[in-house]
């Protein structure tokens, strides 16, 4: 398999962790995967750091039954773009939708998300 395809399916399983973990409010995956100087961009405007977003993750998400739809990852050298749209199932039963970026960049021979930003409609 070639180098960026490689990359590719890296990729591709990190961003369906991602968004399971979301699901399951598995700190210890985003731990794993958030680089130290990670933000991310909430649906409500916020901007928080790492450390509020992994307490953010342990309190579980508000919206459940979260799936990523059309998918596109770009990859830029040593950083990888990742856009795609979202459903998921609200509070109150009825579904949502929206969309997310998150920036990874390569790091000592391992992809870490850098920042992410998250849109609900």
């Amino acid at each position: 398999m070639a180098d960026s395809e490689q990359h590719v399916t890296k990729l591709q399983q990190l961003n369906r962790d991602y968004v399971r973990s979301v699901e399951e409010a598995d700190v210890a995956w985003f731990d794993a995967n958030l680089a130290p100087d990670f933000f991310n961009t909430n649906p409500d405007g916020s901007f928080i750091d790492r450390k509020t977003f992994l307490s953010q993750i342990g309190r579980g998400s508000p919206v459940k039954n979260i799936r990523e739809h059309d998918v596109v990852i770009r990859i830029l050298g040593d950083f990888a773009i990742i856009h795609a749209r979202t459903s998921y199932r609200k509070p109150d039963g009825t579904q949502g939708a929206g969309r997310y970026t998150d920036d990874w960049q390569l790091r000592d021979g391992r992809w870490q998300c850098v920042s992410a930003h998250v849109t609900r409609l």
